[in-house]
């Protein structure tokens, strides 16, 4: 049985293959078209896909989309007729639902063969709650999904128990925790599709002074059917419309706040203007008052499922400073979030829930392993660096076959000083570079964060590095010690340890931590074990093997960003390519 699950038409467009319930490979289009956060039809993630099963698209079985049109269509006309938006918001939504209903015929122009397989279109936050629950080691879980919106919803909560989910609730359009987090990071300069993650950032350097303004703008709720609530009136996006651009190139979204919000908070900060210690405080206020919104409904959760286990997903995931509290204030004892836990992980979602629910097999599968990508093997890579000579001369080249030798000679490097690309293996399935394609750096160095932003990421300040840790060491340098293999949680740095890795401590002594295990990544395991020997520290660097662009896909990529940056050394495989000065 072949499943191919999509996320189409919409931010992070990305494809995965399922066959007889394992999956295979899961991508992002962003990754083989270079263009950052992607929307349309992920055609070469398809494509990549089916080279992986080795089956061509008539022999898929079912194709399962993470989008429904005809979802919450009462809903929907409810709205339309009690609220009477703009047309503009009617005809963009209609337009790309189209998109979205039109897939068969548009696979079918591209493959230039018929389509053999059932299609399936799932409720968007379905999507995401199976993404997260079929894929987590639970039999019975709490789920959640908060995010922007999708098919008419901006939060959807229920309890997952073997191959079933049952959906308690529902926050319809126009109410939504992402768009309240969005609004602000517009309002903050930062306008570009995904910004939240840099606001998130910025908020430590803050104080919580702007909180009246914040209650003012969203209220909890702590009535039977309604968990908070907007005040439309700082918002447009429920009247006027927002433009938005889903078909091609990266996703591009008009303002969704009011002109009432500007009247208070004052004038908004243009792109790349100075941020002032306004600016901070807000951000600050912003991710305290996310927070608790956040944590009241994981608790409203808790007290109607009763269950200690929740497996989490939406775009609203991917907040890692308050996932990073989740044990603290709430009762749950496990967490679970799939390495994808915004739009493009729904591509898994709607997979497993054909898998799952529609067809009724048993859940078989655990998404403990985020290496999903495309691999390449050493002939490929020396096949690259051939055709690279040229550019290569003034660099030496070593093939280093003894992989305890490679992982000792570019940890004495890490250890100098020197920055590091580091292309191994598949290549990491999400946002997040965890060990396969990343740049790593020495953490116990103050000044690594500017030396990194000089020589290669070119990015704002104020943004934290992660540290890449051994998972067994964990608690001897963070005050929570569970495992968080996927980067997606924040812990706090124990004071005792804080000055011995500056350069992965956020301004509130905390990181965002991606514990390392031997037996899921065991060559980045044993990098950072020799970089321990070396220092004693059993932490590492690690950011994104990129430069303002999607994270490196193939081995030419790699050196294309190598050549144009200042960094020092690659290792392609087992390839180590140092400048000679």
């Amino acid at each position: 049985m072949i499943i191919l699950g999509l996320n189409a038409y919409h931010g992070n467009s990305s494809a995965c293959i399922i066959v007889d319930g394992k999956l295979l490979t899961a991508v992002e289009e962003e990754r083989f078209n270079r263009i950052k956060n992607w929307a349309g039809l992920p055609v070469q993630a398809i494509s990549h896909c089916l080279n992986e099963a080795k089956v061509s698209i008539d022999e898929v079985d079912h194709i399962a989309i993470n989008r429904d049109p005809k979802a919450n269509l009462s809903k929907k006309a409810l709205f339309t007729l009690s609220k009477r938006p703009s047309f503009s918001t009617i005809a963009d939504r209609l337009k790309n639902a189209s998109k979205i209903v039109d897939i068969n015929s548009e696979l079918k122009a591209y493959f230039k063969q018929d389509i053999n397989a059932e299609f399936h279109h799932i409720e968007h936050h379905i999507a995401h709650l199976a993404s997260t629950f079929f894929v987590s080691p639970y039999d019975e879980a709490a789920v959640l999904s908060i995010d922007g919106f999708g098919d008419f919803v901006g939060t959807m909560w229920g309890l997952g128990n073997g191959n079933k989910i049952d959906i308690k609730h529902r926050t319809f359009f126009p109410h939504s925790l992402g768009l309240f987090y969005l609004a602000f990071t517009q309002y903050l300069g930062f306008p570009n599709y995904g910004d939240e993650y840099k606001v998130m950032g910025l908020a430590p350097y803050g104080e919580a002074s702007f909180m009246d303004q914040m209650n003012e703008v969203l209220s909890i709720k702590h009535s039977k059917d309604k968990l908070f609530e907007l005040n439309l009136s700082y918002f447009v996006h429920h009247s006027k419309g927002v433009k938005m651009s889903w078909d091609k190139g990266t996703p591009e979204m008009g303002a969704v706040y009011s002109d009432k919000l500007i009247s208070l908070f004052d004038s908004p900060r243009k792109k790349g203007e100075e941020l002032t210690q306004k600016h901070k405080d807000i951000a600050h206020s912003l991710q305290k008052k996310y927070e608790e919104a956040f944590f009241h409904i994981l608790n409203k959760v808790y007290k109607k499922t009763k269950s200690t286990n929740l497996a989490l997903a939406g775009g609203c995931a991917m907040n890692s400073v308050a996932n990073g509290k989740i044990f603290d204030e709430t009762p749950f004892k496990e967490v679970y979030i799939q390495p994808a836990a915004g739009d493009a992980g729904g591509a898994i979602g709607a997979a497993y829930y054909v898998w799952n629910e529609i067809l009724k097999n048993k859940r078989s599968f655990v998404l403990g392993n985020p290496y999903l990508g495309p691999h390449f093997n050493e002939s490929d890579i020396e096949m690259v660096i051939n055709t690279y000579k040229e550019n290569l001369a003034d660099f030496t080249i070593k093939r280093i076959e003894d992989q305890t030798l490679l992982c000792t000679k570019t940890a004495k490097e890490i250890a100098d000083g020197k920055v590091i690309g580091w292309f191994q293996g598949k290549m990491e399935w999400g946002s997040r570079a965890l060990g396969n394609r990343s740049i790593l750096g020495d953490p116990r160095r103050r000044n690594m964060k500017d030396i990194l932003n000089e020589k290669i990421k070119r990015r704002e300040s104020f943004r934290p590095f992660a540290p890449s840790i051994q998972v067994e060491a964990t608690s001897q340098f963070f005050e929570i010690e569970y495992p968080a293999p996927f980067m997606l949680k924040v812990y706090k740095v124990k004071k005792s340890k804080s000055e011995q890795i500056p350069a992965v401590t956020h301004v509130d002594r905390t990181g965002r931590l991606q514990t390392v295990s031997k037996e899921i990544n065991p060559l980045y395991w044993q990098l950072i074990d020799e970089f321990k020997k070396v220092t004693g520290i059993p932490i590492l660097l690690n950011t994104s093997f990129n430069e303002n662009e999607p994270i490196v896909c193939k081995p030419e990529e790699a050196l294309d960003c190598f050549l144009r940056t200042s960094m020092d050394i690659v290792v392609l495989g087992n390839y180590f390519i140092k400048r000679k000065q």
